[in-house]
C-alpha cells in the first residue's frame, strides 16, 4: 500500500478489489499474524508484528474481503485447547471451520466506545478484552474471536495499525485466535470512526456459574477498584483535566478467573462489572436470584481519581462502567480464599470482600415478599440506602 497515496481510508478500500486486499493483506493480516501472513495461513498463537507509519506492503497472493479463516487436524480430546498452538489457519477462506469441545460458551459483542483511544486501552483491546471477559465468567477457557470491522472513510490508517496491533497483543495475553472476520467501509459521515464487533467461543471447563445459584449468605467480592473505565473514557471525551490522569482498567479476565476456579473455590456466580458498573451487577443478581443484597459501602475499592472525577460532577462511582473487574458470589466458607487468589494477581492486588447475599425479608404482615430482590448499600456513617438499577444515559458509548 502506497503510504504518500493512501493515508486514510476510502471507500474503495470496502469494494473488495485491489485496495480492499492490500488493506487486509498488509495491515489486518499482517498486524494479527506478522510474518505468517504472506504464506496465507498461520501456525500457533498470534505473532503479530507490530507496524509502523512506513506500513508493510504484500504482495504474495489476493486476500479476499470475506477474511475468513479454516480450522483442520485438531486432534486430541474432547476439547481442542490443549491443542490450540498446533492449529493451522487458512486466511483467505470465506468461513472457519471448527472443531469443537463438547460444550462450548458462545458470546457476541459490539464496541463503539468514543473516544476510541483512551489512558489504558483503545477500541481494538477493548474488543478483545470485552470477549474474552463474557466468555471467561462462564468459566470458559477463550479459544476464538470473530472480528468484523466497520470503518468511516477517511479514518486515519496510522490509527487502524494501531488498533490491529492492539487486538493482537491482548489476545496473546490470553491465547485466543482470531479466526474469521469481516470489513466494510461506509462513506464519511455514516459513522463514527471505527465500530468493531466480536464473537467468541469457549471451552466450557467449569461449569454451574449461573446467578441462580446464588443464595443466602454467600458472599460478594470484587477483584479490584470499580468506575475506573467509565471516569477514563469519560474524562478524555469532555476534555476534563484531573490531578492524576485516571487510567482505564480494561484487561482479559481469564487468567484471574482461571486462578480462583482452579483453585478448589465454591463459585456461585461471576459477572463482569460492564456498563452500569457494579451496581448494574449487584441489581441484576438480586432480581434473578430474588434476594436482597447487602453491601458495605466502605469496603468497595474506589481510587481516589475516580472519587473525585464522581464528586465533581456528581456521579455514582458503582455506576460507572468497568472493562476489567469481577464480581463473584462465592460460599462464605470459601471468601477468604478466594480473596488470597484475587490479591496474589497483578490486577487483583485490589479485590475485596464487599458484602453478603440475603434471603428476602417476610412482609411487615409475616407472608411472602413479593417484591424483587434490592442492593441496601451500608453508608459510611452507618446510613442505610438503596443502590439503584442504573437508568437513563448516564454514559452512553462507554464501549
Amino acid at each position: 500500500m502506497d503510504k504518500q497515496k493512501f493515508e486514510r481510508i476510502l471507500l474503495s478500500h470496502g469494494g473488495g478489489g485491489k485496495e480492499t486486499s492490500e488493506l487486509i493483506g498488509d495491515i489486518i493480516f499482517k498486524g494479527l499474524y506478522g510474518r505468517d501472513a504472506g504464506n496465507g495461513y498461520f501456525y500457533g498463537p498470534h505473532n503479530g508484528s507490530v507496524l509502523n507509519s512506513a506500513g508493510i506492503i504484500n504482495n504474495k497472493g489476493v486476500l479476499n474481503n470475506d477474511n475468513g479463516g479454516i480450522l483442520n487436524e485438531c486432534g486430541g480430546r474432547s476439547g481442542i485447547s490443549a491443542d490450540i498452538s498446533s492449529q493451522k489457519i487458512n486466511l483467505s477462506e470465506d468461513a472457519a471451520v471448527l472443531k469443537s469441545p463438547q460444550k462450548i460458551a458462545f458470546t457476541t459483542d459490539g464496541f463503539t466506545v468514543s473516544p476510541v483511544f483512551f489512558k489504558g486501552g483503545d477500541i481494538g483491546k477493548l474488543s478483545v478484552a470485552g470477549t474474552v471477559n463474557d466468555l471467561s465468567v462462564m468459566g470458559a477457557k477463550p479459544l476464538f474471536l470473530s472480528l468484523g470491522l466497520i470503518i468511516e472513510e477517511g479514518f486515519a490508517l496510522d490509527d487502524l495499525k494501531k488498533i490491529i496491533n492492539s487486538i493482537a497483543d491482548e489476545a496473546s495475553k490470553t491465547g485466543v485466535r482470531v479466526a474469521t472476520g469481516d470489513t466494510k467501509v461506509v462513506p464519511a459521515g455514516k459513522a463514527d470512526g471505527i465500530f468493531i464487533n466480536t464473537s467468541g467461543i469457549g471451552e466450557v471447563l467449569y461449569g454451574g456459574l449461573s446467578v441462580y445459584n446464588i443464595e443466602d449468605g454467600d458472599k460478594i467480592i470484587v477483584s479490584g477498584n470499580v468506575g475506573d473505565h467509565g471516569a477514563a473514557v469519560m474524562s478524555r471525551r469532555e476534555g476534563i483535566e484531573m490531578d492524576v490522569e485516571i487510567e482505564s482498567d480494561c484487561a482479559s479476565l481469564w487468567d484471574i478467573i482461571n486462578a480462583v476456579l482452579s483453585g478448589g473455590v465454591n463459585v456461585s456466580a461471576i459477572r463482569d462489572a460492564t456498563r452500569g458498573g457494579l451496581a448494574a451487577v449487584l441489581n441484576e443478581w438480586a432480581m434473578a436470584a430474588n434476594i436482597d443484597i447487602y453491601a458495605e459501602e466502605e469496603k468497595i475499592p474506589v481510587s481516589a481519581p475516580v472519587k473525585g472525577f464522581c464528586e465533581l460532577l456528581g456521579f455514582e462511582p458503582y455506576q460507572l462502567a468497568c472493562e476489567g473487574r469481577a464480581v463473584f458470589a462465592v460460599k462464605p466458607e470459601f471468601a477468604e480464599k478466594a480473596l488470597g487468589i484475587l490479591r496474589s494477581h497483578p490486577i487483583g492486588k485490589n479485590a475485596n470482600i464487599i458484602g453478603t447475599a440475603a434471603a428476602r425479608r417476610k412482609s411487615a404482615d409475616g407472608g411472602q415478599n413479593n417484591s424483587s430482590g434490592k442492593v441496601i448499600l451500608k453508608g459510611i456513617y452507618g446510613v442505610d440506602r438503596i443502590l439503584d438499577h442504573p437508568s437513563g444515559e448516564l454514559l452512553p458509548r462507554i464501549c
